[in-house]
Protein backbone atom coordinates (compact mmCIF):
# COMPACT_ATOMS: atom_id res chain seq x y z
CA UNK A 1 0.00 0.00 0.00
CA UNK A 2 1.54 3.46 -0.95
CA UNK A 3 1.10 6.47 1.50
CA UNK A 4 1.29 9.82 -0.28
CA UNK A 5 1.31 13.33 1.66
CA UNK A 6 0.91 16.66 -0.75
CA UNK A 7 0.94 19.83 1.61
CA UNK A 8 -0.22 18.81 4.25
CA UNK A 9 -0.08 20.93 7.70
CA UNK A 10 -1.40 21.03 11.01
CA UNK A 11 -1.66 24.19 13.09
CA UNK A 12 -2.22 24.34 16.72
CA UNK A 13 -3.65 28.08 17.46
CA UNK A 14 -1.13 30.13 15.57
CA UNK A 15 2.17 27.33 16.18
CA UNK A 16 2.25 24.95 12.84
CA UNK A 17 3.27 21.26 14.05
CA UNK A 18 3.42 20.20 10.88
CA UNK A 19 4.33 22.68 7.41
CA UNK A 20 3.26 21.61 4.42
CA UNK A 21 4.70 18.29 4.17
CA UNK A 22 5.13 16.53 0.96
CA UNK A 23 6.89 13.34 0.55
CA UNK A 24 5.42 9.47 -0.93
CA UNK A 25 6.22 5.95 0.59
CA UNK A 26 6.24 3.18 -1.50
CA UNK A 27 4.31 0.08 -1.84
CA UNK A 28 6.63 -2.58 0.54
CA UNK A 29 9.12 -0.10 1.45
CA UNK A 30 10.34 0.81 5.01
CA UNK A 31 10.19 4.56 5.29
CA UNK A 32 12.42 6.43 8.07
CA UNK A 33 10.48 9.45 9.31
CA UNK A 34 13.24 10.96 11.66
CA UNK A 35 14.30 14.43 13.27
CA UNK A 36 14.90 16.30 16.50
CA UNK A 37 12.45 16.22 19.10
CA UNK A 38 9.42 18.30 18.71
CA UNK A 39 10.01 17.95 14.79
CA UNK A 40 5.93 17.27 14.58
CA UNK A 41 6.83 13.41 13.48
CA UNK A 42 3.85 12.08 16.08
CA UNK A 43 1.46 14.82 14.84
CA UNK A 44 2.39 13.34 11.36
CA UNK A 45 1.42 10.02 12.45
CA UNK A 46 -1.68 11.38 14.19
CA UNK A 47 -2.85 12.82 10.98
CA UNK A 48 -1.98 9.97 8.61
CA UNK A 49 -4.26 7.40 11.00
CA UNK A 50 -7.24 9.88 11.64
CA UNK A 51 -6.46 10.95 15.46
CA UNK A 52 -6.23 14.32 14.01
CA UNK A 53 -7.47 16.06 11.13
CA UNK A 54 -4.59 18.35 8.61
CA UNK A 55 -5.36 22.23 8.56
CA UNK A 56 -4.63 22.22 4.95
CA UNK A 57 -3.32 19.44 2.27
CA UNK A 58 -4.26 15.77 0.96
CA UNK A 59 -3.38 12.54 2.33
CA UNK A 60 -3.85 9.42 0.07
CA UNK A 61 -3.81 5.82 0.35
CA UNK A 62 -3.08 3.94 -2.90
CA UNK A 63 -4.60 6.73 -4.57
CA UNK A 64 -7.90 7.32 -2.23
CA UNK A 65 -7.84 10.65 0.05
CA UNK A 66 -8.34 9.13 4.01
CA UNK A 67 -7.38 12.92 5.28
CA UNK A 68 -10.98 13.70 6.34
CA UNK A 69 -11.76 9.95 7.76
CA UNK A 70 -12.28 8.97 11.26
CA UNK A 71 -9.52 6.60 12.85
CA UNK A 72 -12.03 3.62 12.81
CA UNK A 73 -12.10 4.13 8.93
CA UNK A 74 -8.86 4.56 8.46
CA UNK A 75 -7.70 1.45 10.03
CA UNK A 76 -10.56 -0.40 8.43
CA UNK A 77 -8.09 0.26 4.70
CA UNK A 78 -5.58 -1.82 6.41
CA UNK A 79 -3.76 1.30 8.46
CA UNK A 80 -2.22 -0.14 12.41
CA UNK A 81 0.21 1.50 14.85
CA UNK A 82 2.01 1.77 17.62
CA UNK A 83 2.26 5.19 19.73
CA UNK A 84 4.79 7.01 21.43
CA UNK A 85 3.29 6.49 24.87
CA UNK A 86 2.16 2.90 25.19
CA UNK A 87 -1.14 2.20 25.22
CA UNK A 88 -1.68 -1.34 26.53
CA UNK A 89 -4.80 -2.88 28.70
CA UNK A 90 -2.53 -2.97 31.73
CA UNK A 91 -4.71 -5.88 33.32
CA UNK A 92 -4.95 -8.02 30.55
CA UNK A 93 -2.20 -10.52 29.55
CA UNK A 94 -0.27 -10.09 26.55
CA UNK A 95 -2.15 -12.61 24.84
CA UNK A 96 -5.10 -10.86 25.61
CA UNK A 97 -3.81 -7.56 24.12
CA UNK A 98 -2.90 -8.84 20.77
CA UNK A 99 -6.22 -10.54 20.23
CA UNK A 100 -7.58 -7.01 20.42
CA UNK A 101 -5.65 -5.82 17.50
CA UNK A 102 -7.47 -8.57 15.75
CA UNK A 103 -11.11 -7.28 16.45
CA UNK A 104 -11.22 -6.09 12.77
CA UNK A 105 -11.08 -9.61 11.28
CA UNK A 106 -13.38 -10.84 13.81
CA UNK A 107 -16.68 -12.10 12.28
CA UNK A 108 -18.76 -14.02 14.98
CA UNK A 109 -22.00 -11.54 15.82
CA UNK A 110 -22.12 -10.28 19.26
CA UNK A 111 -25.09 -12.78 20.66
CA UNK A 112 -23.07 -16.10 19.64
CA UNK A 113 -19.80 -14.82 21.09
CA UNK A 114 -21.75 -13.67 24.31
CA UNK A 115 -23.43 -17.79 24.89
CA UNK A 116 -20.35 -18.86 24.00
CA UNK A 117 -21.74 -20.67 20.77
CA UNK A 118 -19.43 -23.20 18.98
CA UNK A 119 -19.05 -20.96 16.30
CA UNK A 120 -17.72 -18.59 18.60
CA UNK A 121 -15.44 -20.70 20.71
CA UNK A 122 -13.83 -21.97 17.18
CA UNK A 123 -13.26 -18.00 16.51
CA UNK A 124 -11.95 -17.13 19.82
CA UNK A 125 -9.63 -20.15 19.68
CA UNK A 126 -8.22 -19.59 16.43
CA UNK A 127 -7.81 -15.57 17.59
CA UNK A 128 -5.51 -16.50 20.48
CA UNK A 129 -3.53 -18.80 18.51
CA UNK A 130 -2.48 -16.23 16.04
CA UNK A 131 -1.93 -13.98 19.28
CA UNK A 132 0.47 -16.68 20.74
CA UNK A 133 2.12 -16.87 17.24
CA UNK A 134 2.63 -12.93 16.99
CA UNK A 135 3.62 -12.77 20.22
CA UNK A 136 6.39 -15.80 19.75
CA UNK A 137 7.32 -13.47 16.91
CA UNK A 138 8.01 -10.61 18.54
CA UNK A 139 9.93 -13.24 21.16
CA UNK A 140 7.53 -13.29 24.07
CA UNK A 141 5.81 -16.51 23.73
CA UNK A 142 6.56 -17.59 27.20
CA UNK A 143 5.12 -14.08 28.71
CA UNK A 144 1.82 -14.66 26.88
CA UNK A 145 0.28 -15.14 30.18
CA UNK A 146 2.00 -12.34 32.02
CA UNK A 147 -0.38 -9.25 32.71
CA UNK A 148 0.69 -6.44 30.63
CA UNK A 149 2.06 -3.90 33.90
CA UNK A 150 3.70 -6.95 35.02
CA UNK A 151 6.12 -6.76 31.57
CA UNK A 152 9.05 -4.41 31.54
CA UNK A 153 8.81 -1.38 28.77
CA UNK A 154 10.90 -2.90 26.23
CA UNK A 155 8.42 -6.04 26.40
CA UNK A 156 5.26 -3.43 26.25
CA UNK A 157 6.72 -2.05 23.09
CA UNK A 158 6.89 -5.46 21.36
CA UNK A 159 3.34 -6.65 22.58
CA UNK A 160 2.08 -3.17 21.26
CA UNK A 161 3.84 -3.97 17.89
CA UNK A 162 2.40 -7.62 18.22
CA UNK A 163 -0.63 -5.93 18.30
CA UNK A 164 -0.41 -3.50 15.53
CA UNK A 165 0.42 -6.65 13.25
CA UNK A 166 -2.60 -8.82 14.01
CA UNK A 167 -4.86 -7.04 11.92
CA UNK A 168 -3.12 -8.09 9.24
CA UNK A 169 -2.66 -4.46 8.26
CA UNK A 170 -0.95 -3.53 4.68
CA UNK A 171 0.59 -0.22 6.03
CA UNK A 172 2.26 0.01 9.28
CA UNK A 173 3.00 2.99 11.44
CA UNK A 174 5.57 2.57 14.10
CA UNK A 175 6.28 5.31 16.87
CA UNK A 176 9.43 4.41 17.70
CA UNK A 177 9.04 1.04 18.12
CA UNK A 178 12.52 0.29 19.96
CA UNK A 179 12.12 3.00 22.76
CA UNK A 180 13.79 1.45 26.06
CA UNK A 181 15.18 -1.57 24.63
CA UNK A 182 18.50 -3.07 25.24
CA UNK A 183 20.51 -3.56 21.71
CA UNK A 184 19.50 -7.01 21.03
CA UNK A 185 16.06 -6.18 21.40
CA UNK A 186 16.27 -3.45 19.03
CA UNK A 187 18.14 -5.87 16.18
CA UNK A 188 15.14 -8.21 16.59
CA UNK A 189 12.84 -5.19 16.49
CA UNK A 190 14.83 -4.49 13.36
CA UNK A 191 14.88 -7.78 11.57
CA UNK A 192 11.20 -8.02 12.16
CA UNK A 193 10.35 -5.00 10.59
CA UNK A 194 12.24 -5.95 7.38
CA UNK A 195 10.23 -9.32 7.46
CA UNK A 196 6.81 -7.08 7.21
CA UNK A 197 8.42 -5.83 4.52
CA UNK A 198 9.55 -8.66 2.54
CA UNK A 199 5.96 -9.71 3.26
CA UNK A 200 4.55 -7.18 1.10
CA UNK A 201 3.23 -4.45 3.81
CA UNK A 202 4.71 -0.70 4.01
CA UNK A 203 6.31 0.36 6.97
CA UNK A 204 6.51 3.95 8.33
CA UNK A 205 8.97 4.23 11.30
CA UNK A 206 9.69 7.11 13.80
CA UNK A 207 12.82 5.96 15.89
CA UNK A 208 15.95 8.06 17.34
CA UNK A 209 18.01 5.51 16.53
CA UNK A 210 19.78 6.92 13.93
CA UNK A 211 22.03 4.35 13.04
CA UNK A 212 18.84 1.79 13.19
CA UNK A 213 17.21 3.91 11.02
CA UNK A 214 20.79 4.12 8.69
CA UNK A 215 20.53 0.47 8.54
CA UNK A 216 16.84 -1.11 8.32
CA UNK A 217 14.98 1.97 6.18
CA UNK A 218 14.95 1.68 2.19
CA UNK A 219 14.09 5.54 1.99
CA UNK A 220 14.18 8.73 4.57
CA UNK A 221 12.19 11.91 5.24
CA UNK A 222 13.28 14.59 7.84
CA UNK A 223 11.39 16.39 9.60
CA UNK A 224 12.55 19.87 11.32
CA UNK A 225 10.06 22.17 13.07
CA UNK A 226 7.48 20.65 10.87
CA UNK A 227 8.64 20.84 7.56
CA UNK A 228 10.40 18.23 5.34
CA UNK A 229 14.18 19.49 5.03
CA UNK A 230 15.38 16.41 3.22
CA UNK A 231 13.91 13.12 1.29
CA UNK A 232 16.21 10.59 -0.12
CA UNK A 233 18.18 7.02 0.74
CA UNK A 234 20.16 6.70 4.14
CA UNK A 235 23.39 7.65 2.39
CA UNK A 236 21.77 10.56 0.95
CA UNK A 237 20.76 11.81 4.26
CA UNK A 238 23.92 11.06 6.59
CA UNK A 239 25.46 13.78 4.33
CA UNK A 240 22.70 15.92 4.00
CA UNK A 241 24.36 19.29 4.94
CA UNK A 242 20.38 20.60 6.65
CA UNK A 243 20.19 17.10 8.43
CA UNK A 244 23.58 17.66 10.00
CA UNK A 245 22.44 21.17 11.29
CA UNK A 246 18.93 19.90 12.75
CA UNK A 247 20.73 17.21 14.54
CA UNK A 248 24.19 18.93 15.29
CA UNK A 249 23.86 22.82 15.23
CA UNK A 250 25.27 24.70 12.30
CA UNK A 251 28.41 25.95 14.66
CA UNK A 252 27.58 29.34 14.75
Amino acid sequence: MSLSLAGVSRAFGGVRAVDDATFTVADAEVHGLIGPNGAGKTTLLNLISGLLQPTSGRIELDGRRIDRLPPHRVAALGVARTYQNIRLFAGLSAADNVVVGEHLRRHAPFWPRLLLLPSAQREERAAREAAEALLSRVGLRERAGTPAFSLSYGEQRRVEIARALASQPTLVLLDEPTAGMNPNEAAAVARLVREVAREGRTVLLIEHNVRLVMEVCDRITVLNFGKVIARGAPAQIAQDPAVIAAYLGDGS
